[in-house]
């Protein structure tokens, strides 16, 4: 599916208009009015279009399966035609899960029945430059602490808005974590064992985009803005077909138990990953090696990265991409042990499974400790 794409919030008037909506569902959190230009507009589009909008609010950064039902109530009470996300991960994923669930049945758990095609419209409005959700099939919710992966290729939105005016009032750390999401997105997209022909050729030229932008982008410039936004929703469609790899199977745990960014925590291991893993490829010893083609086509993609990072040797590009993070200051607190153990059994071994390199317990314990300051 080809998604449509604007990228000024009022070039969206006609499309609606068009497709003769006249009930929106918007899945916002509160940071929708310190982005005056989109509050206005949905604040003003009955009045200007006859087009009524019901805003969704009910749901945190780690969205609960329980606010996804409400969601789907609210949506039927009020006969919405059309669901719009607007915001960052959060709120792609809660308007994605009520896009598929919506036409199911409500007296069973929505996770435990088969998702099917439905005719609801999803339309995208990121307000970060880092996740990239608004061009994925993917979407984390949690039920009974539990993280619920939901992936179907019909949550892809089939439009959306990346009008970079939206990211100007984001906290600097926000920006730093959201675009080390989009570039660890692109990196380990790179060296996925689902990488295509298409998938790197996406990320090696997304690559060179984000670090292009990386300056303008923490500087808050128009241009850095609409540099990075382009970046992460490039990065998206990459990880739509290669998925994540151990960089992430390895993050979500820090995320919680030191209070930090999404995007933060994947920068950080993935910081020590790379380097593990070209150490490893040095032993010329193929049985951890999954790579189809095996270790030949892995040096070649980390060859491809290194290019992207405008260097020729693959150590370099890792050395480039730690930099990036000593530059904008992103380290994390002292270990205790007890953390080490609690991360360590953390790991989705799901995520793994892309990843081009096995990992041994010993191994996944080993890089925790450089990833974080540790002392036996």
């Amino acid at each position: 599916m080809e998604q449509k794409i604007f990228y000024d919030i009022n070039d969206l008037n006609g499309y609606l208009w068009t497709n003769d909506f006249r009930s929106v569902l918007l899945v916002c959190d509160d940071s929708i009015k310190f982005i005056k230009t989109a509050d206005e507009y949905f604040n003003t589009l009955t009045s200007r279009l006859g087009i009524r909008v019901t805003r969704f609010s009910d749901f945190c950064p780690n969205p609960l399966y329980e606010s996804v039902v409400k969601g789907v109530e609210v949506l039927r009470k009020n006969n919405c035609d059309v669901v719009i996300a607007l915001g960052g991960g959060s709120a792609m994923d809660v308007a994605k899960c009520i896009k598929l669930f919506s036409d199911m049945d409500d007296d069973i758990n929505y996770l435990k029945q088969e998702i099917l095609d439905n005719e609801l419209p999803l339309i995208a409005i990121p307000t970060t430059a880092g996740t990239g959700s608004e061009a994925t099939r993917y979407a984390v919710i949690y039920l009974e602490g539990k993280k619920q992966s939901v992936t179907h290729e019909s949550c892809i939105p089939q439009t959306v808005v990346m009008d970079a005016s939206f990211l100007e009032t984001l906290p600097l750390y926000q920006r730093k974590a959201t675009m080390l999401d989009a570039l660890c997105h692109l990196i380990e997209s790179t060296w996925s064992i689902n990488a295509t022909k298409e998938s790197l050729e996406i990320s090696e030229s997304a690559i060179k985009l984000a670090l292009n932008s990386l300056d303008g982008y923490v500087s808050n410039t128009k241009e850095g803005n609409e540099g990075m936004l382009k970046a992460a929703h490039e990065a998206g469609r990459a990880i739509n077909i290669t998925q994540t790899t151990a960089g992430h199977a390895m993050c979500y745990k820090l995320t919680s138990l030191y209070n930090i960014a999404h995007g933060h925590a994947a920068a950080l291991c993935v910081n020590k990953l790379w380097p593990f893993m070209l150490e490893k490829l040095k032993e010329n010893d193929e049985s951890f090696v999954i790579t189809p083609g095996g270790s030949n086509v892995l040096k070649e993609r980390f060859l491809i990265l290194a290019k992207a990072f405008g260097k020729d040797d693959p150590y370099e590009a890792a050395k480039e991409f730690d930099l990036i993070l000593k530059k904008y200051d992103l380290s994390i607190q002292a270990a205790t042990k007890e953390d080490i153990d609690v991360l360590k059994a953390s790991v989705n071994p799901v995520r793994l499974k892309n990843n081009p390199i096995t990992l041994t317990q010993d191994e996944i314990e080993n890089l925790y400790k450089e990833i974080l300051i540790y002392g036996e």
